[in-house]
This record gives C-alpha cells, sequence and structure tokens, in this order.
C-alpha cells in the first residue's frame, strides 16, 4: 500500500486566487472560466503555428492564465514568451505549455460540470 504525498497535489486552477478576483461572485467565476478556455484554445491553435505575434500571444496568455489563477499555464507561457524573445528553441516550452493547459483545461471542465449557472 502506498503512502499519501507529503504535499497534496496542487489543483491546476487555484480556486482561492480566482474567487480573490471575481469578489466571490460564483456566476462571475463560472463566466470567466469560459471565456479562458475558449480564449486558451484559440492562443494555442496560433501559437502551435510559431507565427512572428506568437510572443505578444504567449505574453496574454501568460496575463489571462495569471488572472484566474491558473499559475502552471502561466509559468509556462513565460518560459515560451522568453525562449521566443531570446531565440532560443520554443519547442521545449510549447510541450510544456500545452500540458499545463491540458491540465488547466481538465480542471475548468470538472468545475464547470459541477457547477451550472
Amino acid at each position: 500500500m502506498s503512502s499519501p504525498p507529503l504535499v497534496p497535489d496542487r489543483s491546476a486552477i487555484d480556486l482561492d486566487h480566482l474567487r480573490r478576483m471575481t469578489l466571490g461572485d460564483p456566476a462571475l467565476e463560472l463566466e470567466v472560466l469560459r471565456m479562458f478556455r475558449a480564449q486558451s484554445s484559440d492562443l494555442q491553435m496560433r501559437l502551435e503555428a510559431l507565427p512572428a505575434d506568437a510572443p505578444a500571444l504567449a505574453h496574454t496568455l501568460k496575463g489571462s492564465s495569471r488572472a484566474i489563477g491558473a499559475f502552471d499555464v502561466s509559468d509556462a507561457a513565460q518560459a515560451l514568451e522568453s525562449a521566443l524573445r531570446t531565440g532560443s528553441n520554443p519547442m521545449p516550452s510549447l510541450e510544456l505549455l500545452t500540458d499545463a493547459l491540458d491540465e488547466a483545461r481538465a480542471a475548468i471542465d470538472a468545475i464547470l460540470s459541477g457547477r451550472k449557472s
């Protein structure tokens, strides 16, 4: 029998942060999560093509993910932005971003399916 982790798994969305940012309004939380889900899908699709404006797109994703408490997404977007601006290979950062977005969207889906508004 395995032991539980010493530190609990961190959620892909910091719900305390989200509540603070939405002033505790549950309907606003859901709206913001839906908007982020749509925006992040669009930005991810655009970033995968690595267009000339990719650093700005990564910067946008960094800010919007930080606002909802998706800090792993924000960190990965920041790493991608930095790689793009310095001319480093962006692929490892893009892969990290994809993984972080998958986790964040799964958490958002779980939240949205648990609370209807």
